[in-house]
């Protein structure tokens, strides 16, 4: 059910970011397809799709009888100078908004969404590098993986409400990154929940991880000997460095590149901030390319420039960033009176004292068969400010991909995690709202993600034909598990229907883990399963 939500301190629509559409193998056809073009007629019918679809022949039609989606919704795309005449907290408020509405719409050719994918259609679930010929898929810039697949972000990023998940159905299908079409990498739409927060524990394990090798660098030069420092961040290892005041020696870091920056998105771990994020998407899912990203270029050879713009790629920025926390069905039943007797059943409430023993027994679990040394139940950020752009130069752009076509903002939007989250507004007893995050003991955030920022080889049952990012065909990020208990099915192709089958195709370095709830008894297996669940995703109804 896709509901709409409540904000503070204004009323904002919903919408969620696109990573995918439903599979359409006629795209490619089969040798078994009883409706196969004869071979006689094939040459025929390669002439006339040599030539891509020119939308510029009916272009000045369309544009007197329509409009882009923005145009429509908007009004017109959102100028940065807009947003950095704002007093701040309005600011912030404003791009949410306009965000809110840019991930709703589905946009149409004269905002620039689709491409040429052959046959005069816009969109495929599957990439085309087949499609060589002039103004076609494989030339256009920056190269593309997948798609375009989808019109609006909403209709992958709805399970089971918006900015939530997708189901199997909307899992993108990317082509290998040489271009060689070797085979296929399919990866299951994740929910956009916190994300805001994730970056900000990402940018201070950097910052840590930079310090120590910083500090050990000086020491070396300083007694001119080599030393070697153990790198740990928010208590997770990353291996260790040796270093001399000349060089450093890399080759024993664990789980992140060379140059120790946590990359805390996509299930390789290969994308470091939320704008980044953003604006991949919008380029790889919808066929929408920044101004930011290709400058004032048809480069996708649709007729249509500057299809969003740098103001509207800070508002989609901010309003993935500053999506509410995950929660668990044990708050939710301590709120049961502000929910609807339908979100009720949703989420299986009222919890009896046996559902409350039963989660309680599974967390303890949890952590006694080791799952909490990957899966990490909280960290705490030390700044709980967002900042857009982000006050990190590991965390922004320097010069934006196109170059310096207008220059980078000149101020930061910000909100903070503790007091300026607007969804799920409902007061819980401590006197934080839902949405916001916990206030730690130092004023920080405390980030309850149950996960590491950090890659792991998951073994021979999740490795993959194609080793996507050259980080290990079965190296993948570690999951992040807030909210998993609402986004089956699960890993990073949905291959696991269950959470019992997720975990049982763990293995290499969470093989013992798995090895021990194998031990388990039944109720104990059921217990932590239980607990699992109780971590979900929800949205305040309007």
């Amino acid at each position: 059910m896709i509901v709409k939500k409540h904000l503070l301190p204004i009323s904002l629509a919903i919408s969620a970011l696109t990573f995918g559409a439903t599979p359409a193998l006629a795209d490619f056809g089969s040798k078994h397809d009883k409706n196969r073009v004869p071979k006689h007629a094939r040459k025929n019918q390669r002439q006339q799709k040599a030539g891509a679809f020119d939308f510029s022949e009916i272009f000045d039609t369309v544009q007197i009888l329509n409009a882009g989606a923005v145009e429509i919704h908007l009004g017109g795309h959102l100028e940065q100078s807009e947003l950095e005449a704002m007093d701040p907290l309005e600011a912030y408020v404003h791009a949410f908004e306009e965000g809110d509405e840019l991930f709703e719409i589905n946009y149409n050719a004269l905002d620039g969404v689709g491409v040429n994918v052959g046959n005069g259609k816009r969109f495929t679930s599957f990439p085309r590098p087949d499609l060589k010929g002039p103004n076609a898929w494989a030339n256009i810039l920056p190269h593309r993986a997948t798609g375009p697949n989808g019109d609006s972000c909403i209709s992958c990023h709805n399970v089971p409400v918006a900015d939530g998940g997708g189901g199997v159905n909307d899992n993108v299908i990317r082509m290998d990154p040489e271009r060689q079409q070797k085979g296929f990498i399919e990866r299951q739409s994740p929910h956009l929940f916190g994300m805001g927060a994730v970056q900000l524990v990402a940018e201070e394990m950097t910052t840590a991880l930079h310090a120590q090798r910083d500090e050990a660098i000086s020491e070396s030069c300083s007694s001119d000997a080599d030393t070697t420092v153990e790198l740990t961040a928010k208590g997770v290892s990353f291996g260790e460095l040796t270093v001399s005041c000349e060089e450093v020696n890399y080759d024993n870091v664990e789980g992140l590149n060379s140059d120790l920056v946590v990359r805390p998105f996509e299930w390789k771990g290969l994308t470091g901030f939320v704008r980044a994020f953003v604006r991949g998407a919008a380029h790889q899912e919808l066929g929408m390319q920044a101004t930011e990203l290709v400058g004032d270029v048809d480069s996708d050879f649709d007729s249509i420039t500057n299809e969003l713009s740098v103001g509207d790629i800070t508002a989609l920025t901010i309003y993935n960033a500053a999506q509410p926390r995950p929660v668990t069905k044990v708050e939710l039943n301590s709120i049961i009176n502000t929910l609807s007797e339908e979100e009720q059943e949703t989420y299986g409430l009222p919890l009896s004292d046996a559902d409350m023993a039963s989660i309680e027994n599974g967390e303890a679990l949890f952590n006694s068969i080791d799952c909490a040394s990957c899966h990490s139940p909280e960290m705490e950020v030390a700044s709980p400010v967002f900042y857009e752009p982000s006050q990190h130069a590991n965390y922004r752009d320097e010069t934006y991909p196109a170059g310096d076509i207008a220059g980078l903002p000149s101020t930061s939007l910000q909100f903070n995690l503790l007091t300026e989250i607007m969804d799920n507004p409902q007061e819980l007893a401590s006197g934080q709202t839902l949405g916001q995050f916990e206030e730690s003991e130092n004023g920080g955030a405390l980030v309850r993600l149950y996960g590491d920022l950090k890659r792991h080889d998951m073994g021979r049952a999740m490795a993959e034909e194609i080793d996507e990012g050259n980080v290990g065909a079965s190296v993948f990020l570690t999951e992040n598990l807030w909210g998993v208990g609402s986004t089956p099915p699960y890993l990073h192709d949905g291959r696991a229907t269950t959470m019992a089958e997720a975990i049982l195709y763990h293995g290499g370095e969470a093989e013992s883990s798995k090895e021990q709830f194998e031990s388990l008894s039944d109720t104990e297996k059921a217990d932590l399963v239980n607990f699992l669940d109780n971590l979900v995703l929800y949205l305040a109804e309007e």
